[in-house]
């Protein structure tokens, strides 16, 4: 009899999937509607895209456990901002896609706080 081993997920993958699907649920109570998850592409990854009312939502979903080496939005560096944009590209000239675009970043911390960053960059 042969028996296969499942991966178990890294603590760090698990906890990143927790705080998308928190965020997700802040962002839907708060009336937007999701269009699609983790849409990656060589450029990177979106953790969210969503629409709020008529604006397309690129989000990134960043977690923190303490602020003992900065913030989780403060680590949403210019590098991170630029593959960010690079992959909304690609998602965008795969899609029909007529409507204004702004980037939010969602940062949340091991307390429990979610601090919703309208416009990040």
């Amino acid at each position: 009899m042969l028996f296969t081993k499942l991966k178990a997920k890294a603590a760090h993958l698990m906890r990143g999937e927790s705080a998308e699907q928190q965020a997700h649920d802040f962002l839907v109570k708060n009336g937007l509607k999701l269009v699609s998850r983790n849409f990656r592409c060589k450029q990177g990854e979106l953790d969210l895209i969503m629409i709020d009312q008529q604006t397309l939502v690129i989000i990134e979903v960043r977690f923190r456990k303490t602020d003992k080496f900065g913030s989780a939005a403060e680590s949403v560096t210019r590098t991170k901002q630029s593959r960010i944009i690079a992959a909304t590209h690609v998602y965008l000239s795969s899609q029909k896609i007529d409507r204004p675009i702004r980037f939010d970043v969602v940062a949340m911390s091991g307390n429990g706080n979610i601090d919703w960053i309208k416009n990040a960059f």
